[in-house]
């Protein structure tokens, strides 16, 4: 059966956006925002900032498992921080080797590292090393930094160094992301490899996701950014439909709960201008494929209190309802 993994991305899917994609969608497993590594052995605190999900056994409220990113150039540190997630529950490690943002680069962290094959392979052995056996070590990779010259020796050094299974965003840092996703390239690095390669990269639907998996050769997937935008992807990829399955009246209800998830935002202390501008973030990005949410975006962008997009999702809900009345009345006449 094809694996869908919900993708870290930094900013976007936080601990409540899990919570709620995970609740709903059908995700095998997710990966958190990647946490920063750099000469000091974290504190809990910050684990458990980053992922709530450790206190309730390494898993959303839904259960699916939540597998802890870290980022760095540092092996003494990051096997340290590994071994401290995974004491504190984490059920896997990722690595990230994808991050394209110039000021993680510039500290030598993220992608800027698929031009140093061999550091990675240090990275990646240490930190298997470091963490018992029976937990997986993976490791997310672009297909290079400004070129492609270093893929396969990134992919195979990533493999030599015990990870379990490799992620590719199929582009490279220089291309962002910029569309198209280079799919076919990394049908090389399945072939190559004897672990999981899982492919990543500009799957916003079903027909993507066979495309892609059709190009790469590789049977799972990463989800990232239509996630967000449909939340009935996973859906749709496992019943081979390109049609939505969720009706607006789904989403609307996904919406509130959104905004009911306070204490899943960093901690009860956040503030609601915060958890406001979250949601505004995801309701725009889901107006570019949903006409409601594009309405509702006219409404809810000018809005500066909580409880005033509470109410205006109210009005929504009934509205929607109403619709969901009126269609089911329309099929039985």
């Amino acid at each position: 059966m094809v694996k869908l993994v919900l993708a870290p991305m930094e900013g976007l899917t936080d601990p409540l956006m899990r919570d709620l994609l995970s609740a709903t969608g059908a995700f095998d497993w997710c990966v958190t925002e990647f946490i920063r590594i750099t000469d000091s052995l974290l504190p809990k605190s910050t684990f458990y900032l980053a992922c709530p999900e450790l206190a309730n056994g390494g898993k959303t409220a839904a259960g699916t498992p939540v597998h802890v990113q870290l980022l760095g150039n540092n092996p003494d540190m990051l096997a340290a921080n590994a071994y401290r997630a995974v004491e504190l529950g984490a059920p896997a490690i990722d690595m990230n080797f994808g991050c394209p943002a110039k000021t993680v680069n510039r500290h030598r962290g993220g992608s800027v590292l698929l031009d140093e094959p061999e550091t990675i392979y240090q990275l990646v052995k240490a930190v298997r090393e470091a963490v018992p056996a029976e937990v997986p070590v993976s490791a997310k990779m672009r297909l290079g930094y400004m070129d492609r010259n270093f893929t396969l020796d990134n992919a195979h050094a990533i493999e030599d160094a015990g990870a379990a299974w490799l992620t590719v965003h199929a582009r490279t840092k220089a291309e962002g992301y910029k569309p198209p996703a280079f799919w076919d390239q990394v049908r090389p690095i399945r072939e190559a490899l004897k672990i999981n390669v899982i492919a990543n990269g500009e799957i916003w639907n079903n027909a993507d996701a066979k495309q892609c998996q059709s190009e790469s050769s590789c049977k799972d997937l990463m989800i990232g950014r239509a996630a967000v935008t449909t939340p009935d992807i996973t859906h749709c990829i496992r019943q081979d439909s390109d049609n939505p399955l969720f009706s607006w009246f789904d989403l609307v209800q996904m919406q509130l709960r959104f905004l009911d998830g306070r204490a899943l935002l960093y901690g009860p202390k956040t503030t609601e201008s915060r958890l406001l501008g979250r949601y505004k973030q995801w309701l725009a990005m889901m107006s570019t494929h949903y006409p409601e949410a594009k309405a509702l975006w006219q409404h809810i962008k000018v809005i500066r209190l909580l409880s005033d997009a509470k109410s205006r999702l109210q009005q929504e809900v009934t509205k929607a309802s109403r619709q969901l009345e009126q269609e089911a009345c329309l099929k039985l006449n």
